[in-house]
């Protein structure tokens, strides 16, 4: 089987993460996205867009904030390249994700990332702005692809 790279809307991306991810819903942010196919139909997407943390977003850091796959080998490892591939060619120096700490990371380092540090699990709720976790707030490893 071979798995080809393709564009893909905001849209059609988000409905396959609503349909397949495992513990997210489609990100908030969005600059660009693509998927893989199989020949026959999407396997899988990966979303890009601003750094979640503020400190990170500095113009030149991107982050994958959803990679959502079926199942299908390889596909996860060459979204995180072709994200990465993409990002470069508009310019950016630095794409970074995070993975869950329970996670091998496999994919991300097929595709050639680095882990650089883990960081502390914890939840969106705070005195000031109540808020509801739907999402695992266990510890989560920052990934980073430079240039």
């Amino acid at each position: 089987m071979m798995l080809t790279i393709q564009p893909i809307i905001r849209d059609e991306a988000f409905a396959f993460i609503t349909r397949h991810h495992r513990h997210h819903p489609p990100p908030v942010s969005w600059k660009f996205g693509c998927a893989v196919n199989d020949g026959e139909k999407v396997v899988g997407v990966v979303v890009v867009g601003r750094p979640v943390a503020r400190h990170l977003n500095d113009g030149w850091t991107a982050e994958v904030t959803r990679l959502c796959t079926d199942g299908t080998a390889h596909a996860a490892s060459k979204l995180y390249a072709a994200a990465w591939r993409a990002a470069r060619a508009l310019g950016y120096r630095r794409l970074i994700t995070y993975t869950l700490a329970s996670e091998s990371g496999t994919s991300v380092l097929a595709a050639g990332w680095r882990e650089l540090y883990r960081v502390k699990g914890q939840s969106w709720h705070r005195p000031g702005r109540p808020r509801v976790d739907s999402h695992p707030t266990e510890d989560k490893k920052l990934w980073e692809a430079v240039a």
